[in-house]
């Protein structure tokens, strides 16, 4: 039986092999893929979309602050709660 530090060093071998090959063979694919499409990206360009411009959206009275009856009814309901809460 192979010593064990001569099955690690195959076992290195083995795998550094394989990730040279698998790095190898996808850098050739990214070339080959980018040989191929340069002649279709010259002939189809992206279409540019227009811009689209907005108008300011302008501030209303109503949308300043809240409503006085507002705020009461909040007051109100506060109060209400601790005055309930406070007995227990």
């Amino acid at each position: 039986m192979e010593s064990l530090s001569q099955l690690f060093i195959e076992a290195g071998t083995l795998m550094l092999a394989g990730m040279v090959f698998v790095f190898a063979f996808l850098g050739i694919l990214v070339v080959i893929i980018n040989t191929v499409l340069a002649p279709l990206a010259n002939k189809f360009p992206d279409p540019v979309a227009p811009a689209v411009t907005r108008p300011p959206v302008k501030k209303s009275a109503a949308n300043d602050g809240v409503s006085p009856s507002v705020v009461a009814a909040i007051s109100a309901a506060v109060s209400q709660y601790r005055q309930k809460h406070n007995k227990e």
